[in-house]
């Protein structure tokens, strides 16, 4: 932890707070004391009932009801209020999915294009999970490269160029979708142009037990080993 000590200023959060967990509820106490800037995820919607749930994974679905019935109420309102993206907020816009549909996923710089290219800030944040991939932007030509930190490293980092914009995913804390089952997050250093992306080991076993105390799917668990 005192590799990023100091190093940041404002929080933010690109939604998804809760549905795959087991700490619901310390997981959005901890964002409140840290006045965490958060947009809603499409697992927020589903589990303060803002959204149908016919159309997700149906291993998930029983996650909600669980989820629900552990928060606490002033945690539910909470989560219940969040904004939806897109939000623009210290020179970058914040969004879950898709520019034009937070919950949409992004796996191709063309579905990232059109909100790209409608955003005033040079920087979009995007909160899907499935990947860490940058996508420079320069009108209408375009190009994609997945950003990791090498061996031995804890982050890599990627230096941007105005007037290019950005789509920027700093992949997930908790269930990444590349492989890599460390917690991964981004550090913005909006003043001299330079993105960290971090990768950062925790103790997975230990979430997994309380996952399983929690009668938590048991594909969920065995998940955050392979980081898919």
């Amino acid at each position: 932890m005192t590799q990023r000590k100091g190093r940041w200023d404002v929080s933010v959060c690109l939604g998804d707070v809760v549905g795959y967990g087991p700490d619901p509820n310390e997981v959005t106490a901890r964002l409140r004391e840290l006045g965490t800037q958060t947009i809603r995820g499409n697992h927020d919607k589903a589990v303060t009932g803002l959204m149908a749930t016919e159309d997700f994974n149906p291993v998930a679905k029983p996650l909600w009801i669980g989820t629900r019935a552990q928060l606490k109420p002033e945690h539910l309102a909470w989560l219940s209020a969040l904004p939806r993206g897109p939000l623009a907020t210290d020179g970058i816009v914040l969004v879950h999915g898709a520019f034009q549909d937070e919950d949409e996923y992004v796996f191709t710089p063309a579905q990232a294009l059109d909100g790209l290219l409608d955003s005033t800030p040079a920087s979009l944040f995007s909160g899907t999970h499935i990947t860490r991939a940058a996508f420079p932007i320069r009108t209408r030509n375009w190009r994609s490269c997945q950003i990791r930190p090498r061996a031995g490293e804890s982050f890599a980092a990627l230096h941007t160029e105005l007037p290019r914009r950005y789509l920027l995913n700093p992949g997930s804390i908790g269930q990444p979708r590349d492989g890599d089952p460390r917690a991964a997050f981004a550090i913005a250093d909006l003043e001299h142009q330079i993105i960290e992306f971090w990768r950062v080991p925790y103790d997975i076993s230990v979430v997994q037990e309380r996952m399983r105390a929690a009668h938590l799917p048991e594909p969920l668990v065995q998940r955050l080993v392979v980081g898919r």
